[in-house]
């Protein structure tokens, strides 16, 4: 997950603003009866690595907590290296068939010349509880996380990084292949730049060179996996910027197209109605977090783009979910539960009108450090870093209420959303919102 303030970087990179259109609205869907989703349907749980193992060794993030710059302390995050059984054990509890999580740079190649071969343990471990439990991983190679050695050699603004991150990835991907995960190269591409330019590890002028980079070492690695194991599916899933998609995501989807299994998909916000801006990217005093508008028909819109673009592939929500602070009431009064519901329901909508969902992942299974704070709280568990020595898992509304979705494949065939659509024009841009022939009524 990537917060307001770490993307405006992002937003100034791509120069791409999410409009707000108060025109030429189309109508909107009225509820009606939605099949289930089906036994296939993969219902998942996401997380990284950085953001809940805790204990973290020297990286670029660990760096720039160290310098000041975050509202929190890192502290050991949730402490998922020592609780991992039991978080596993919650997700399975849950009914859930994915399981995500990352496979952190920084911790199993400490030096240019060394890896930790407790550290790729502690991974195997994580990996064999997940399979113990019937599920399967879904494992992240790169989560905006890198070693400090990496940082020394200028990071991402160095050609060399991508040889370095190959050379670690090879064998990362050489360990983990025969456990067939579902494999996620890079998270969310676009938004790494923006974060990168927000922490200063490159300037606007090497934001360009640092996305080439990327897509260079997402379709090497592409190929390795492929080499392994034929059927492999591999992504890097586009953190989806409502209003603004094409500007924001199309260069590096430009780049990777031929090399993307499954697409797959990441949505929260819809634009911020007043400013003119894209809540994906935000800025400087804005809204809080969890106070950005939550538009759950925004998913659909989000899945009908990608499936015009890509009518050939599958698609995947890699992440969604619903911000709170620190766990109390959201100001608009939406519930975590009630979101989980009417984001289904759409799912269930996009589905029923031919697009090929495979699966869903919610943010997060327990709150993490969300880039630089503990304020904002997205898990289906929540945890109290910074005032429960415990560091207890408790459980939201949302925890029964994904469990019986799992159970009946979605929502019943009746169920109408809690929150009104508004017209797609609203919350997206004009290209994604046209109607086409074939995919569906809007």
């Amino acid at each position: 997950m990537r917060t307001r303030r770490h993307r405006r970087g992002w937003v100034a990179l791509f120069a791409a603003a999410a409009v707000w259109v108060t025109s030429g609205v189309s109508a909107a869907h009225p509820p009606r009866k939605v099949p289930t989703l089906g036994a296939d349907f993969l219902w998942g749980v996401a997380a990284s690595g950085f953001q809940s193992e805790g204990h973290a060794p020297d990286s670029n993030w660990t760096r720039y907590i160290a310098s000041g710059a975050t509202a929190d302390p890192y502290r050991d995050s949730v402490d998922f290296t020592r609780r991992y059984i039991a978080d596993i054990d919650l997700a399975a509890r849950l009914g859930v068939r994915v399981y995500r999580v990352g496979i952190e740079w920084a911790r199993v190649q400490p030096r240019p010349d060394t890896w930790d071969e407790t550290a790729f343990g502690f991974y195997d471990n994580v990996i064999a509880r997940i399979l113990a439990a019937g599920m399967r991983p879904m494992l992240t190679l790169d989560h905006w996380v890198y070693p400090g050695w990496a940082v020394d050699r200028g990071g991402w603004r160095n050609q060399g990084m991508v040889q370095d991150w190959l050379v670690n990835m090879r064998k990362v991907v050489s360990r983990y292949a025969s456990r067939d995960p579902l494999w996620v190269t890079f998270n969310e591409p676009a938004a790494y730049v923006g974060t990168e330019l927000r922490t200063g590890g490159i300037t606007v002028e090497e934001a360009p060179a640092m996305l080439d980079r990327i897509a260079q070492a997402h379709n090497e690695i592409y190929d390795v996996i492929h080499g392994l194991r034929p059927n492999a599916q591999v992504t890097s899933n586009l953190g989806y910027v409502a209003g603004a998609e094409t500007e924001v995501n199309g260069p590096i989807v430009d780049r990777i197209a031929s090399k993307l299994d499954f697409i797959g998909v990441d949505y929260y916000f819809a634009p911020l109605p007043a400013t003119g801006e894209s809540a994906q990217g935000g800025s400087e005093g804005g809204p809080p977090i969890w106070e950005l508008p939550v538009h759950p028909e925004g998913i659909y819109y989000a899945l009908r783009h990608y499936a015009r673009q890509f009518p050939d592939r599958p698609l995947y929500v890699v992440e969604n979910g619903i911000p709170t602070e620190n766990g109390k009431s959201r100001p608009d009064g939406y519930t975590r539960a009630d979101h989980l519901r009417d984001t289904v329901y759409w799912l269930q909508r996009a589905k029923a009108d031919g697009m090929n969902v495979i699966g869903y992942n919610y943010w997060s299974l327990t709150d993490n450090y969300e880039w630089g704070s503990y304020a904002p709280r997205f898990g289906l568990f929540t945890v109290d870093v910074l005032t429960d020595p415990t560091m207890a898992r408790r459980p939201t509304e949302a925890v029964e209420v994904y469990a019986r979705l799992i159970r009946a494949g979605g929502v019943a065939p009746t169920y109408e959303p809690t929150r009104a659509e508004v017209p797609c024009l609203q919350i997206d841009a004009p290209d994604t919102c046209a109607e086409e022939a074939g995919l569906g009524e809007g």
